[in-house]
């Protein structure tokens, strides 16, 4: 139902795509997670960018690894240039990402949006969209609430997602609120 694409709402500009996971080997080559639904999309994206913007980076993919793929970015020589960056998260413009079928959204494009009931009352906000296997769960916070919410993300339990209103509606499973 979704696909994820990292964690901050930026719909305008950069979306997180994956994340440096440290050095992998000593010429260079990082462990790269990719946070795409097809993981090796990653490398298909152009140019990478840090956070801030700051630095770009092309992605050569080598082989699949565990939790990823070893990777060379551009100018990283050195095991200790690649154990640097570890912790990076990469970015890839908005636009360079493939459009999306109506009953599907990028993950960064729900966290932040507020979550109704079906009677209009609040449930929270989207802090994340989480999958551990089965499907994606919505984590939800709101004020007054000790912890955190999980929502399954599934047609049945939410109906609508109306990112031009920034708003999700939900029919959440008798006590799960509780």
């Amino acid at each position: 139902m979704t696909r994820p694409s990292g964690s901050q709402r930026n719909k305008s500009e950069r979306v997180c795509v994956g994340a440096v996971a440290g050095a992998y080997g000593v010429r260079g080559e990082v462990r790269l997670k990719s946070f795409c639904a097809e993981a090796e999309a990653i490398g298909s994206y152009g140019p990478l960018w840090s956070e801030d913007g700051t630095r770009s980076f092309e992605i050569t993919l080598g082989a699949a690894v565990a939790q990823g793929f070893a990777a060379r970015l551009s100018g990283v020589q050195s095991r200790e240039q690649a154990d640097a960056l570890r912790g990076l998260r990469l970015f890839v413009d908005r636009a360079r990402l493939p459009s999306l079928p109506d009953d599907e959204f990028y993950h960064a494009d729900l966290i932040g949006l507020e979550v109704f009931d079906t009677g209009g009352t609040s449930l929270g906000r989207v802090k994340a969209v989480l999958n551990h296997g089965a499907s994606d769960l919505l984590e939800l916070v709101s004020p007054g609430r000790k912890g955190a919410v999980l929502l399954p993300f599934t047609q049945a339990i939410v109906p609508t997602v109306d990112l031009a209103a920034g708003r999700i509606i939900a029919d959440p499973p008798e006590g799960l609120l509780e």
